[in-house]
Order: C-alpha cells, then sequence, then structure tokens
C-alpha cells in the first residue's frame, strides 16, 4: 500500500474516531475539545511505542503515517487557522456584538494585556528565563476557547447578550494576543534591542494594519458577490478562498497580522456579504462552512494534541512550581477583567450588569484550545529561539491548556450545578409548563381528528391520547403549584412576545417581503427586548424596542453628511430603512395583538394579557405616528413601498397555490419548471427596494416657496447660489435660545415649533425662522423645533446681506416679520407661563 493511501486511511479513521466518540462526549457532558485533546494525547502515545517503518504491517505502517502526519506548526497556522476564525467570524451575531463594541473591545484587548502581565511578571519572578520569554509565554495563553462556556450558557437560557459577549471577546483576543506573540518574539530574537516606544508603535500597525486589510478585502469580496449572485457554487467558493487570501497577504507581503485581516473581514462578511447572496445561498455557505470547521478544528487539535506526550517527557521536577503558579497568575488575571473591568465598564454605562456566577462561569470556563498549542508548537520549532527558552515555553503552554481541559472542562458542570445555574427560573419554568400543557392539548385532539378521519380508532389510540392527556394535566398541576407575583407573569408574557416577535420577522424574511438588511436589525431588535424583558421588566423591553444606539448614531452621521457637507446618499438609505422597519413592524404588531387574544389569553389569563396589549398599543402607536410622518413628507415612496409589500406576497401565494396542485398531482413537473420560471422572472422586478429622493434639489425647493414667486430666473439664480437644502426629522432641534445667530431658515414643507418657556407658535410651509438674530446682531430668543419632517433652505447670516441688498421687497418682509414675532415672543401666554412655574417647581 502507498504512503498517501496509508496516510489517507489514518486520517479517515481519525476522523471516524472522533464522530463515532460525539455521543460519548454528550453523554457525558464534557466539551468536545477535551475528547478531541485526549484523541490526539492517545495518538501521540503510540508514536512513543517501538515501529518498524519498513515492517508492512498494519501496526507499523499506522504510527509511520501518524510519523508523517505530523506537520510544522506554520502549515498548521496557515491551513487552519484562516478558516477556524472566518467561521466564528461569519456565525457570530454582528449587529448584537456591535450594540457591546465598548466592552468586548477592552476585554479582548485589556484582558490579554492584564494576563501577559500578571504570567509575565509572575513568571519571570520564580524563573531565571528572560522576562521577555515569560511575556511572550503569557500572550500564547492569553487565547481563550469559548465553545465549553457558550454551550454552557445555551443549554441554562442564559441571555443572548452574554453569549455575545463571550464569543466577541473570544473572537478578538485571538487576533490581540497573536498580534501581540508577534512583537514579543521579534523583541526576544533581537535581543531587547528594540525599544518600548517601537513595541507598541508595531504592535500597532500590526494591529490596525490587518484590520484596515480585512475591511478592504471584504469589501471586494462583497462586490464580487454582487457579480456571481444567484451562483452558490461560485459564492461559496469566493467565501473559501478569501481568509487565505487575506491571511497569506498579510503575513507574508505586507508583514501585518493576517489573524486580524481574517477576522475582520469575517466580520463584514457577516453582517454585509449575507445581504447581497439569497437566503438559500447563505444557508448552503454556513452547512458548507460548519463541516469544514468540523474537520479542521478536529484535525488540527489532533495533531497538535500528538506531540504532547514527547513534549512533557522533557518536564522537569522544578516546572511544576512554575506551573502552579502560572495557573494562579492566569486565574487571578481573568478575574480582575471580569470582576474589575467589567463593573467599571457598567458604571461607564458602557455594559450591563453581570451577575458574579456568570464572572465565575466565564471565569473558570476561560478553557484554552487549538490556537495556545499552535502557538506554543511555534515556539518551539523557531530555531531563532534558545533551546532552553523554546522547552520552557512549550511545557509550561502545553501543560497550562492540558489544566485547562481536563480539570476547568470536566468541572464545570458540577460547578454550574453547585451554582445553582443548570437549573430553570421560575419564570422559565413557568414558560415551559404553559407551553407544554397548550401544546400537548393540541397534539392530543389532533390525534383524535386524524383517528376519527381515517378511521384508526381503537384501545391503542385511545391509549395514546390519554398518555398525552395525562401529559397535560401534569403540566397544568405544576402550573398551578408554581406561584409567580404579577410582575413576573407581566415579565414571562413579555419575554414570550419578544421572542414570537423575533419569529414573525424571520417569518418575513423567508418569505422574501423584507430585505436581509432590516430583517437582521429587527431580529437582533427581537433579542434585545427579550434579554431586556427578563432582567429588566416593562422599562427594558420598552427601551429596546426603541432600536440600537448604533443605529440612532448612524442616522444622526447621515443627517450631518446632508446639512453640512450635502451628502444626501446616507440619508436616503437611512430613511427607506426607517420606511420599511416602521411598516413590516406595524403588520408584526397587528399580528402580535391577535395573538394576545388569542393564544396567550388561556396562557397567561385576563389580567395579564389587558397589560401586555397595553404595551403593545402603546409601541403600535409609536409605530403609526412615525410611520404617518413619514408617509405626509414623502407620499409617493409610501405608495410605491406599500405597492410592493403587496405584490411581493401575491407571487408568494402564487408560488404555494402552485405547490400545493402540483402535490395533488393536478401540475406536472414540466409546467411547474415553466411557472416557477415565469415566477423568478416577476420576483425579480419587485426584488429591489424603490429608491427614495429626499426632494432636496435647491433649485425645485426655491422656485416653490411662496415668497419667492413670481421673480425672475437671474434673481432665483442667484437665491439659488446663495441658499443649500436640509432635511430635518421629528423632533430635531433646528435652533437653540442663546447661541449666535448664523444662519436662517425657509420652510419649503413641513411644521416647526418656535418655543421658549412662555410664549409658543408654529410655522409651516411658506414661513421662514431665524431672521431676527440676524436682523439685530443678539442671540437667538427662543428654541426651534422640527414637528414634522421638514424641506428646509438654509441662508449663512453673512450672505444675508447680499441676499437683502438684491430683494428690498423680500427683506422688508422679512423685518416686519422679524418685529411682529418680538412682539409675540414678549407677550407672553399667562396658561404657558402658568405651566412652565409648575413645572419648574
Amino acid at each position: 500500500m502507498s504512503e498517501v493511501a496509508i496516510g489517507l486511511l489514518v486520517v479517515a479513521g481519525l476522523l471516524t474516531l472522533v464522530s463515532i466518540l460525539q455521543p460519548l462526549t454528550e453523554r457525558l457532558r464534557i466539551p468536545q475539545t477535551v475528547m478531541l485533546a485526549l484523541v490526539g494525547i492517545a495518538a501521540g502515545c503510540l508514536l512513543l511505542l517501538p515501529y518498524s517503518p519498513t515492517g508492512g504491517g498494519l501496526w507499523d505502517d499506522t504510527v509511520s503515517a501518524l510519523t508523517d502526519l505530523e506537520l510544522p506548526a506554520e502549515v498548521l497556522l496557515t491551513i487552519f487557522l484562516p478558516v477556524l476564525l472566518f467561521h466564528a467570524g461569519l456565525t457570530i451575531d454582528v449587529r448584537r456584538m456591535l450594540d457591546d463594541v465598548a466592552p468586548i473591545l477592552s476585554m479582548a484587548v485589556v484582558a490579554v494585556a492584564v494576563c501577559t502581565a500578571f504570567v509575565g511578571f509572575a513568571v519571570g519572578f520564580v524563573s531565571t528565563i528572560p522576562l521577555a520569554a515569560c511575556l511572550l509565554l503569557g500572550a500564547i495563553v492569553a487565547t481563550t476557547d469559548p465553545i465549553a462556556v457558550v454551550g454552557v450558557f445555551r443549554d441554562i437560557g442564559a441571555p443572548r447578550r452574554l453569549t455575545i459577549l463571550v464569543e466577541g471577546e473570544s473572537l478578538l483576543n485571538d487576533a490581540t494576543a497573536i498580534a501581540l506573540m508577534t512583537v514579543l518574539l521579534d523583541f526576544l530574537v533581537r535581543s531587547a534591542t528594540t525599544e518600548p516606544p517601537d513595541v507598541l508603535l508595531l504592535f500597532a500597525s500590526d494591529f490596525f494594519g490587518g484590520a484596515a486589510l480585512g475591511a478592504v478585502g471584504a469589501w471586494i469580496a462583497v462586490a464580487l458577490l454582487k457579480l456571481i449572485r444567484q451562483r452558490p457554487l461560485a459564492e461559496v467558493t469566493v467565501s473559501i478562498a478569501l481568509p487565505y487570501i487575506l491571511y497569506i497577504l498579510a503575513e507574508d507581503y505586507i508583514n501585518t497580522s493576517g489573524v486580524m485581516a481574517v477576522v475582520i473581514a469575517a466580520l463584514v462578511i457577516g453582517a454585509r456579504g449575507r445581504t447581497n447572496v439569497t437566503p438559500q445561498t447563505w444557508s448552503i455557505m454556513m452547512t458548507v462552512w460548519d463541516q469544514i470547521v468540523f474537520l479542521a478544528s478536529a484535525l488540527v487539535f489532533i495533531m497538535v494534541a500528538m506531540k504532547v506526550p514527547q513534549i512533557l517527557l522533557q518536564v522537569y521536577w522544578s516546572d511544576l512550581l512554575v506551573l502552579a503558579i502560572m495557573i494562579v497568575a492566569a486565574f487571578a488575571a481573568r478575574a480582575v477583567s471580569l470582576f474589575g473591568l467589567m463593573p467599571m465598564l457598567r458604571r461607564l454605562g458602557l455594559a450591563e450588569r453581570v451577575s458574579n456566577k456568570f464572572k465565575l462561569v466565564m471565569l473558570w470556563g476561560g478553557l484554552r484550545g487549538a490556537v495556545t498549542l499552535v502557538l506554543a508548537l511555534a515556539i518551539i520549532e523557531n530555531n531563532a529561539v534558545s533551546d532552553e527558552i523554546s522547552r520552557f515555553i512549550g511545557v509550561l503552554a502545553m501543560a497550562f491548556v492540558l489544566f485547562t481541559l481536563l480539570v476547568n472542562g470536566t468541572t464545570l458542570r458540577p460547578i454550574m450545578h453547585v451554582l445553582k445555574l443548570d437549573r430553570l427560573s421560575n419564570i422559565d419554568r413557568a414558560l415551559r409548563d404553559r407551553t407544554l400543557g397548550l401544546a400537548l392539548s393540541e397534539v392530543a385532539d389532533r390525534i383524535m381528528d386524524v383517528s376519527e378521519r381515517y378511521r384508526m380508532g381503537g384501545p391503542a389510540t385511545d391509549a395514546l391520547v390519554e398518555s398525552y392527556r395525562q401529559r397535560r394535566t401534569a403540566a397544568i398541576q405544576r402550573r398551578e403549584n408554581l406561584i409567580l407575583d404579577p410582575e413576573e407573569e407581566y415579565r414571562l408574557g413579555l419575554i414570550i412576545l419578544a421572542t414570537r416577535e423575533e419569529e414573525l420577522y424571520l417569518h418575513h424574511f423567508g418569505q422574501d417581503t423584507v430585505s436581509r438588511h432590516t430583517a437582521v436589525e429587527l431580529v437582533a431588535k427581537a433579542g434585545r427586548m427579550r434579554d431586556a424583558a427578563k432582567t429588566q421588566g416593562r422599562d427594558g423591553y420598552l427601551k429596546a424596542a426603541e432600536g440600537s444606539r448604533r443605529s440612532r448614531i448612524l442616522f444622526q452621521l447621515a443627517m450631518w453628511l446632508q446639512a453640512r457637507l450635502r451628502i444626501g446618499h446616507f440619508l436616503e438609505r437611512r430613511l427607506a430603512d426607517r420606511f420599511e422597519n416602521t411598516t413590516i413592524t406595524r403588520i408584526v404588531l397587528s399580528r402580535q395583538l391577535e395573538f394576545t387574544d388569542g393564544k396567550l389569553l388561556p396562557l397567561m389569563g385576563r389580567a395579564v394579557c389587558l397589560r401586555l396589549k397595553d404595551v403593545l398599543v402603546e409601541r403600535l402607536h409609536t409605530v403609526n405616528n412615525a410611520l404617518d410622518a413619514l408617509r405626509r413628507q414623502f407620499p409617493d415612496y409610501a405608495e410605491r413601498l406599500q405597492t410592493r409589500f403587496l405584490r411581493q406576497a401575491a407571487l408568494r401565494l402564487e408560488e404555494r397555490e402552485y405547490d400545493a396542485l402540483a402535490e395533488e398531482g393536478v401540475l406536472n413537473s414540466e409546467i411547474m419548471v415553466n411557472l416557477k420560471r415565469r415566477i423568478g422572472q416577476r420576483w425579480a422586478t419587485v426584488a429591489k427596494r424603490p429608491s427614495l429622493d429626499l426632494g432636496l434639489d435647491t433649485e425645485t425647493l426655491v422656485r416653490g416657496f411662496p415668497l419667492f414667486e413670481g421673480l425672475p430666473d437671474s434673481q432665483i439664480r442667484h437665491i439659488r447660489s446663495l441658499m443649500s437644502p436640509r432635511l430635518a426629522v421629528p423632533g430635531e432641534r433646528l435652533m437653540s435660545k442663546g447661541e449666535r445667530g448664523d444662519f436662517m431658515l425657509f420652510i419649503s414643507s413641513g411644521a416647526i415649533e418656535v418655543h421658549t418657556e412662555e410664549a409658543r407658535f408654529s410655522l409651516g410651509r411658506g414661513d421662514f425662522v431665524g431672521e431676527m438674530a440676524i436682523l439685530d446682531g443678539k442671540r437667538r430668543r427662543a428654541n426651534v423645533t422640527a414637528v414634522t419632517y421638514c424641506q428646509l433652505l438654509v441662508l449663512p447670516g453673512r450672505d444675508f446681506r447680499r441676499f437683502a441688498k438684491a430683494n428690498p421687497n423680500v427683506r422688508q418682509l422679512i423685518k416686519d416679520t422679524a418685529d411682529e414675532r418680538a412682539a409675540r415672543l414678549d407677550e407672553a401666554d399667562p396658561a404657558l407661563v402658568e405651566r412652565a412655574q409648575v413645572e419648574a417647581g
């Protein structure tokens, strides 16, 4: 048998063994990485046994193939690390991660630095190894494997936000640790001739240079995905090629962090790339990636773990003391990050409270995995590092990984049990029992219907129905024994509503009646609402329903770009997103009200459902107001968006009818192919969302303004050259009392309110505001706020004199209006004065 065949046989056997052992892993309730490590170590022990390379027997051939299977660390990093990191970035919820970007970056960067320092100085204190080498060891063991702790969090139903924190931290701390390790290794090899400022500069260029390359590469890949859309095989191939291209370019040609490039590219593709492929293609892509990563993680872990027995044979008794100190230092560093940094971020308003029990689980769940092993192996194989240092780092790093896997990994669930985190909360138990009782009752009724329809009644059927009814009775009994206070009942109802809202958004996305971009945003919002309802009740639920802070910041940025730089593309897109968002949200909330009156009423009771309906009505009122304001300003766009939604729904219904007729045998395959092709062509006409025109053409606004009607074209052109268009949104502060007046506004459409503590009046189309401060040179006397969406013309104060000189009649009208408003502001409304005094206390 050829060497290639033997090698393939051994690899296939190891992968088969890993697959067979998965049920055992689940039964023992230990992380899969622990099982992979044990398989790899067992294979490595075989290499220590005597064999004959030319023996020709199965045993000798197997051991020989295992020996040949060993790959250098550089090869392992190049082959396996890009796909492992890219998959982790693809699967993370980027929008939810961006909501917590501050704590994630802090944990990823600061925690790695703290771990490096703690381990480096602690080990350096008790050993004769240079401090640079000890710090290098600290950076290597700073990488964490989140699989175990995330799996546990999901088992116990931990808030999704906490899971995102752990996943995001682990994804970015790999990049940080590897970049830091590269800098420290360079510092060590150069015999510490590099100055500390140079080290920091090298780290920054490595870290941020890789991030920039990843972002550019991802955007190029997104453009490619647009070009090859509707070709799943080609799209999946681009996603597989991208991490390798970026990693090799960064590491071998640009001399920056390949890990950071891959991570950032994965996050961009996860956030933007999926909007440029069909849902079916994205599903195929994730299935392929799941399989690739399963194979890659198994192979890399086994290959590296095979070398552990050989390296651990070099352990000295003195290493055990250093290992013990290193373990204490590493976990102390993680404890400082969790119990010191997290509360600090919470006080700064950058993170929400995380319970001490969860922090303990995160502390003990800081397992190390394949990345740490491969990095240690890279140091061992580096000829520029002395034998003493490479042995020291290799032995301690691998021993530390084994300790976290075999001690922490196997005891994580018992610790969860001691902390009582493996038990359902009262709310979760109530939700389980109530939904179980409802579902079992439904199943029993359907079994009876099926048996009667097909005449399958009998003792067996009666026994089956009775078993379901008994289970239903038991669930109802548990429900009655579990007493929740009214607020817990209400909170439970909010959790159910948020969970169903998420499902409804996914349903609309599956029906192609909402874009992936909007669907991802709405699903993320529903997830935040569920987590907030669980921890903060009604107030948290409503706050999360307002949308993410990131979305509000992006909208404000788009407004600033349009107002200051006259770049309207981004604002058009954000407003179109808001149109689609509010439209779908209104539809979903209407269905939520029906759900509350229907299935939720027998589950929660009338009193709780009335409170739930109140909060839904409150949200629906807010959404309706927002949508009505948009419709009044952009009626044509609202009509086009509504027509598009109805056409999409009609096509989906038509498609379902054809499928039903095909299942009944009325339509044959040839006709179905023809009908599907026609529907596909019609889908293409409604797939793209219509573009939104802000209507901010300066000349059009000037010519349509009543004050300038009848002016000759020369004056219109002059006025147009002085003014710039601007869009205001409801609630936006346009002018503030006490500021200097350096511009005035002409209202082309919409309504604004001029108000002080004593007076208040509204202005609309054809009016202007802000002229008083320009005319008298004093500070503004009132606040001006947009009531609706408004199309405005902005006239800078420095251009007012030229404007007034060219248009004396208009200037006199402005002056007369200013005098009238000054009088109105001076004459305080007694009712408003009284209200202001009451509000002031």
